[in-house]
């Protein structure tokens, strides 16, 4: 230790390193900084460990540089900024209150209290302490020592390696090693989800059944809907002819029927409307269903026996026509009732369906139940052909279904219209969950159990995405009322199972799935098989037993919390290779960078991207969002697993050198 004016400087040698700093004698701060060695060791140099000693070395390398020659050649200048790129700065750094010394200041005339103990990074201090900008001079052999570097042989730059530091090459080494790996191997901004694994041969789709269908006792109909909530319609019909006719008031309860396609099926309806419009309609709700038989169920001869569709809207699966009929044939409601098919090009048909649709505008009762009539009249006809002259001939089949069944398989038309599909659960749901909405309202604000529904049009984008086909083994975790279960069953004929907490919802999906069976077979239509489950998903043997086997499971997670969102997780374990996982909520960030901290995290097998949905396509919003979509890749998982293993390795191997 050594005083200069009011403060004492420490100057002590540890092996290679210095600790060198100043003590303030009043506030006994003490200022140290610690380095490693300033000069590279060569063999017979002696360390400094003395401040005359050490103005002796700098002089002798402030010789040194002097008897340089002045980068004469490109040789020259190479071999300079080589050394000054390997040998740490032996400038000294001045004293506070000094000025900085430099390789161009002339050692003569400093004393021995002008001196520091060497540090490499005496330069960057000095640059901190200092206003005086750098020499120009020293910044241009930089900036050419930079450009030179950049032009060096293979050779040069191995020597260069060798003689680095340890430390740097650690650091680059380790820099490398830190090379961002995503879950998915495509670009960030251009990701699209892979399409889902061929499942083999698939089990051709039978839609349709060859049960009667008679609907039974256990049939929720529209006229006892109607009746349940009578106080809450109103009349809509009237008789313009006799105005003091009271068949169409509301306390009559005026009805009429509709055959639906498949034999002994029909169902009643009450002619009144509601007082609120936002609840069931049963005039429109029939008027709906006889539009989709007609649409989508004749032929186009047959068609033109009920006149013309009011909407210019498109079959969804055009029918072809039947085999042309002999010249003889006619349409006669009086006589062969199986030429009713062959369209007759002689007479002119009446338009039932026009003359249906002047009696809703003019609230004619008389009219309406006239044109229903003559409608189900020639629906009946269709059904029920008569029997042969020859009493050992097999009975005709119901014309409305044997001409879909041949159409409907084919490759372009292949399952169910969709607009079949949406007209036969929405009966179902307009019957079993509309007049008990209320129940679905009973829960606690802002816990797990608040209530949402995914609509059809959000379940179209499941089957689309996910191929689900009669093979394929859904699961909704929280399924609600059922309808993506029942949805997905009927369009594609995949076997469903749900389970839900809330005692109101379960109870209303298990009578939805009754009466959806009862629909079915009035459409002529089957469906996949479903299971539904009361309970807690967290607590189920009978998830943990059809998880592992799932294709799909569906999780509207929007309001879980995230302790249950959490509980979920390792039951993800089990499912198998190419699973997918659909929730509102991410499981697992998408294309989310892997690293050695979150590698091992359970999510971590899934491939996860995030998609849009639009409004209409939830129920507690008229806007849109974002959904995830999960698929296991254990494959992928493995690949990136691989790829830190062989890093890690690669650094023990660095480490070792």
């Amino acid at each position: 230790m050594r005083g200069i004016g009011d403060t004492q400087h420490i100057h002590i040698q540890a092996g290679s390193f210095f600790l060198f700093g100043t003590i303030h004698p009043r506030t006994c701060l003490v200022t140290c900084l610690f380095t490693g060695n300033a000069k590279l060791m060569v063999p017979g140099e002696t360390s400094v460990t003395t401040r005359h000693a050490w103005r002796a070395q700098v002089e002798q390398e402030q010789r040194k540089r002097e008897s340089l020659p002045a980068c004469a050649s490109e040789g020259s200048v190479d071999s300079y900024s080589e050394n000054a790129a390997l040998t740490p700065s032996v400038d000294p750094p001045s004293p506070p209150g000094s000025t900085p010394s430099s390789p161009l200041t002339n050692t003569s005339d400093l004393s021995d209290d002008d001196y520091w103990p060497p540090s490499p990074k005496r330069r960057r201090t000095a640059k901190a302490v200092s206003a005086s900008p750098k020499p120009k001079p020293h910044r241009e052999k930089c900036s050419r020592t930079r450009r030179v570097a950049r032009d060096r042989t293979p050779a040069e730059s191995s020597t260069t390696s060798l003689l680095s530091s340890s430390r740097a090459a650690s650091r680059q080494r380790s820099l490398a090693l830190e090379e961002p790996i995503y879950r998915c191997s495509s670009s960030r901004s251009s990701s699209t989800f892979r399409p889902p694994p061929d499942p083999g041969d698939k089990v051709d789709r039978i839609w349709w059944t060859d049960d009667d269908g008679s609907p039974g006792h256990d049939l929720v109909s529209a006229a006892s809907v109607v009746r349940q909530l009578a106080k809450s319609y109103k009349s809509y019909f009237n008789n313009p002819e006799d105005p003091g006719d009271k068949s169409f008031e509301a306390e009559a309860l005026p009805t009429a029927e509709l055959e639906y396609p498949n034999n002994h099926s029909y169902e009643t309806f009450i002619l009144l409307v509601p007082k609120d419009p936002d609840h069931y309609n049963p005039v429109m709700c029939l008027v709906e269903s006889l539009y989709t038989i007609i649409d989508c169920y004749l032929t186009p001869p047959q068609k033109a026996l009920f006149g013309t569709l009011p909407t210019a809207l498109p079959s969804d699966h055009p029918l072809p026509p039947p085999p042309s009929p002999p010249a003889s044939s006619s349409a006669n409601l009086s006589g062969d009732i199986p030429n009713l098919s062959h369209n007759s090009g002689d007479t002119a048909q009446p338009n039932h369906l026009r003359t249906l649709q002047r009696a809703i505008r003019r609230r004619d009762g008389p009219l309406f139940l006239h044109a229903m009539d003559t409608i189900n009249f020639l629906l009946r006809s269709l059904k029920y052909p008569p029997l042969p002259d020859d009493v050992f001939e097999p009975a005709l089949p119901n014309q409305l279904l044997t001409c879909t069944r041949e159409c409907w398989a084919q490759p372009s038309h292949r399952g169910i219209p969709k607009r079949v599909l949406l007209r036969v659960i929405e009966e179902t749901y307009q019957r079993i969950v509309g007049p008990n909405i209320g129940q679905l309202s009973r829960y606690s604000a802002f816990t797990s159990e608040v209530y949402g529904e995914l609509m059809p049009s959000f379940t179209d984008k499941i089957i689309a995405q996910t191929c689900l086909h009669p093979g394929s083994l859904l699961v909704d975790l929280g399924s609600g009322v059922g309808n993506v279960l029942l949805h997905a069953a009927l369009a594609t004929g995949c076997s469903a199972f749900g389970v839900e907490f809330m005692a109101g919802p379960a109870a209303l999906a298990r009578e939805q799935l009754r009466q959806l069976r009862i629909r079915c077979r009035m459409w002529g239509l089957s469906m996949g098989n479903v299971e539904l489950e009361e309970g807690d998903m967290l607590a189920s043997s009978r998830v943990d037993a059809l998880l592992p086997k799932a294709d799909v499971v569906v999780v509207n997670n929007k309001v879980f919390e995230e302790t249950l969102n959490a509980a979920l997780r390792p039951k993800f374990l089990d499912l198998k290779d190419g699973a997918v996982v659909i929730s509102l909520k991410p499981f697992a960030q998408p294309n989310a960078r892997v690293t050695e901290r979150n590698v091992d995290d359970i999510c971590a097998i899934f491939d996860v991207e995030e998609r849009p949905y639009h409004s209409g396509d939830v129920s507690w919003g008229s806007s849109g969002g974002t959904y995830y979509v999960h698929r296991v890749d254990r494959v992928g998982y493995a690949s990136i697993r691989e790829r830190f293993e062989s890093a890690r390795a690669r650094s023990v191997r660095a480490g070792r050198r």
